[in-house]
């Protein structure tokens, strides 16, 4: 086999430790089909690959990781220009997976992204290459520098629209005496026969050679510069249909203007108009649907406004203004009132009030004092202060939003699946088409045929339109994803949006999800003789030396009160009772009822307050001073106020709600009878929840599990659906599908019901991109001439196909006023 063909690529391979490990990965790779040669370098950790024109670089990462070793692989984003329907999409996924080491790549239409995974030894200036092979650009996204791209990318959306705008009026004034004349000779008497005697014929004819040939070969070349390529590579596109369909028109007028002896007698009509309306309205269309393009990513748009500019920081003791691309993690940056915060960081000192609402959603701000976190992207009110610099460009909270947006937004969801297979025949099969129509008109057309043949077979390829049907899914997406993260929402995964319109029950954990996180201090009763405040600040004395979280609630209590706290002195842990100490002179003793059993103390006076807390899911603790029974007190881990809102709103939506918790059956009980539960699971164990989604899914159906992304990953992993609590800290919670940022159960609703509605805007979408066609291409041919008589213009087929593409994206756009069930 010639060295040439051969296409060598370099793996860094993890795990290996010796020279036998060295020795199974190579036998792995070399057993793979298509590899021609396999070396593997221990000391660089390193396998040097060479594939035949067969070979499959995903194969080979695949037979690495079946040997038990990892070979790395990256995300690599390209922003592309120059696509316009869906067979472009096509064309350059298929170019990007010809590339040495790419294991697979989406690309995205409505996004102009394509994701790229390659094995980390291959290089971004390679996929470069095979885009601009295919004949299209490509650049890579730098996330780290998001701002400046956006500004790029709005540049270059500017700078189409302008060039479109350009393309159409001159086209638009071309066209339009050639449309009026044509159109008037048609359907006003007397203006035929004014223009034979004013003008006449032939040179009218050679005027509208003239307008038509400056519309095709001015605004319309951009149809013949990829279309007539893409033909000749047997790849047709969008673009040339359009070419063939002019070109056709302006080729027959042309013939019938400069030699009619060389068609059949009365077939030598000309058809300038039409070739000059196809190219004027496909540009109108084209203008339109990058208009409404511009504003499907104005979510991502308002996210980057979030970010600063610069940021002041201090170096060798000065006070500088840097570009936020020179910040890096441990620089101490200045912040005074009103300014934007450049990166997320700690505060050193000083103080201040923070707007954070883009995290939490609430407007209140938040004081920021020293040892605090502070997030890049919101907005310092009051004071001043300065804070170090922890996480910078990529690694910001604001960087990973519009991150996981963007992907969400790139990726495809299964439904695509279809459209991918569709659309990949679907320019071939329209050509087809045409020249099926042109036959039949021929053989079977009334005279003269040829004419018939031309006008329809050039209805047939203009009609046609994948444009639509490429950006049916694609366009939805990025809509409802953007509105998704305005309303805290984050889809870290496009497939979530379709897996959780199909979701029959959400469960829950309860700690931290349906609850507050930590026990607070809900009841005191004291016994006859002894006061609240007295008995509950002798409890939050002795309470105060220890860290147990129930034990933290009575302290809380106290202080929240104003108490004061005696020091407690002999301080006693005993171990599965309670504690004990001195307070205030006076002993303290603390525990459950079985510690006051073993002092000899009878709670029979607290029996019905202790059943009535335990129904209510708290925990019934009792104080005695001195040696006796002073107060009952309760804790429990209160709901959090959004709770019941939330599941009322999923309720209302049909679904069956569940909670799997640690706790033991009767607290879980309790809980699940406060909120109107259907299904309780509890006394289950972190590495018992996947085992628990999985009974709920052979029970009702796909499952959406809710937690907190840490205790609760098995659950998240394992359930169709993850969605976790981010809270505002960490949204980058990896085994989740969804990201609730504002750790705000509303959230959940919001998340299915936009689920439900982009799915049906898809639907919808779908349903018009392909009825569209498929009605429309047969009238097109001529279906109802033999019924009807009825014939479809090139300029009208010119007009419907421009508007089918507006429509998908003005309908997805529709998303953007999506309102969620359950508001603040």
């Amino acid at each position: 086999m010639p060295q040439a063909r051969l296409q060598p690529i370099d793996i860094p391979v993890q795990g290996m430790t010796c020279a036998s490990c060295v020795g199974r990965v190579e036998r792995a790779i070399a057993a793979v089909p298509g590899v021609a040669a396999a070396n593997v370098n221990l000391a660089a950790e390193r396998a040097h690959v060479e594939l035949t024109p067969e070979g499959d670089a995903a194969a080979v990462a695949a037979a690495i990781r079946k040997a038990g070793y990892e070979p790395l692989d990256r995300q690599v984003e390209l922003k592309i220009v120059g696509m316009t329907c869906a067979s472009c999409v096509s064309r350059v996924e298929e170019a990007l997976r010809s590339v040495p080491g790419v294991l697979d790549a989406q690309v995205n239409l409505a996004t102009e992204r394509a994701q790229v995974r390659i094995l980390g030894g291959a290089e971004a200036s390679a996929l470069i290459a095979a885009v601009a092979a295919a004949g299209y650009q490509a650049e890579p996204v730098d996330h780290a520098h998001g701002a400046d791209l956006a500004d790029r990318e709005r540049a270059a959306r500017e700078g189409e629209i302008k060039a479109l705008k350009t393309s159409v009026a001159i086209a638009a004034a071309a066209t339009l005496p050639l449309f009026l004349v044509e159109m008037g000779r048609h359907a006003i008497p007397g203006v035929h026969h004014w223009l034979a005697m004013t003008i006449g014929e032939q040179p009218w004819r050679l005027a509208s050679f003239a307008l038509a040939a400056l519309v095709l070969l001015g605004p319309g070349q951009r149809f013949f510069r990829k279309g007539v390529p893409n033909l000749l590579r047997r790849t047709p596109d969008m673009n040339s249909l359009v070419a063939l369909g002019a070109s056709a028109a302006f080729a027959y007028s042309a013939v019938a203007t400069f030699a009619p002896a060389l068609l059949p007698a009365g077939a030598d009509h000309v058809y300038y108009e039409a070739a000059a309306v196809i190219v004027t309205l496909v540009l109108v269309g084209r203008l339109f649907e990058a208009q409404a393009k511009g504003r499907t990513g104005e979510a991502i748009k308002r996210l980057m406004t979030l970010q600063a500019k610069t940021a002041r920081i201090v170096r060798e003791g000065q006070e500088r203004e840097v570009p936020i691309a020179e910040v890096v993690a441990g620089d101490i940056v200045v912040v005074r009132p009103g300014e934007r915060l450049a990166v997320d960081g700690e505060v050193l000192d000083g103080g201040s009030f923070v707007d954070e609402s883009m995290i939490t959603g609430e407007p209140v701000p938040v004081e920021k004092g020293p040892g605090d976190a502070v997030t890049g992207g919101t907005v310092n009110k009051s004071g001043a202060f300065r804070f170090r610099a922890t996480k910078v460009g990529s690694q910001t909270m604001l960087a990973q939003i519009v991150r996981m947006v963007e992907a969400a937004q790139g990726s495809k969801l299964p439904i695509q699946a279809l459209v991918d297979k569709v659309t990949g025949w679907f320019v071939p099969a329209v050509i087809a088409a045409a020249l099926l129509t042109f036959a039949a008109w021929m053989i079977l057309g009334p005279s003269p045929a040829l004419a018939f043949a031309l006008v329809n077979a050039v209805a047939v390829l203009i009609i046609a339109c994948p444009c639509a049907m490429g950006l049916a899914t694609p366009t939805s997406i990025m809509v409802g994803t953007g509105r998704a993260a305005e309303l805290g929402v984050l889809f870290r995964k496009g497939e979530a949006l379709q897996a959780l319109r199909d979701v029959k029950i959400v469960a829950f954990d309860k700690t931290g999800t349906l609850t507050v996180g930590h026990p607070v201090l809900t009841d005191l009763v004291a016994a006859e003789g002894f006061e609240e405040d007295e008995v509950l600040a002798l409890a939050a004395a002795v309470e105060s030396r220890s860290e147990h979280p129930i034990a933290e609630a009575v302290v809380a209590a106290a202080r929240e009160r104003g108490l004061t706290l005696a020091e407690p002195q002999g301080f006693e842990t005993l171990a599965g009772f309670g504690a004990q100490a001195r307070a205030g002179g006076r002993l303290v003793q603390i525990g459950a009822d079985h510690f006051m059993e073993r002092l000899g103390l009878s709670t029979a006076a607290f029996a019905e307050t202790a059943q009535a807390l335990g129904a209510q899911a708290r925990t019934p603790l009792y104080v005695a001073v001195d040696g006796r029974l002073a107060a009952i007190v309760a804790v429990a881990d209160a709901l959090k106020p959004t709770t019941r809102q939330a599941l009322d709103a999923l309720h209302a939506m049909g679904l069956k709600i569940a909670m799997i918790t640690g706790d033991n059956p009767a607290t879980a009980r309790a809980v699940a009878a406060q909120l109107g539960l259907d299904e309780v699971q509890a006394q289950v164990l972190p590495e018992g929840k996947a085992a628990a989604v999985q009974a709920l899914r052979e029970r009702f159906g796909p499952v959406a599990f809710v937690g907190d992304g840490v205790n609760d990953a098995p659950a998240l992993a394992s359930a169709d659906v993850g969605l976790a609590m981010g809270g505002g800290t960490d949204i980058a919670i990896e085994s989740a599908d969804v990201v609730l940022m504002r750790g705000d159960l509303r959230g959940v609703p919001a998340a299915v019901a936009l689920s439900r509605a982009v799915m049906r805007n898809i639907g919808e979408n779908l349903a018009w991109a392909f009825g569209y066609n498929v009605i429309l291409i047969p009238v097109a041919a001529g279906a109802l001439y033999p019924m009807f008589g009825l014939l479809l213009s090139p300029m009208v087929a010119a007009g419907a196909m421009a508007l089918s593409s507006v429509s998908v994206v003005a309908n997805a756009l529709r998303l953007r006023r999506f309102t969620p069930p359950v508001t603040a």
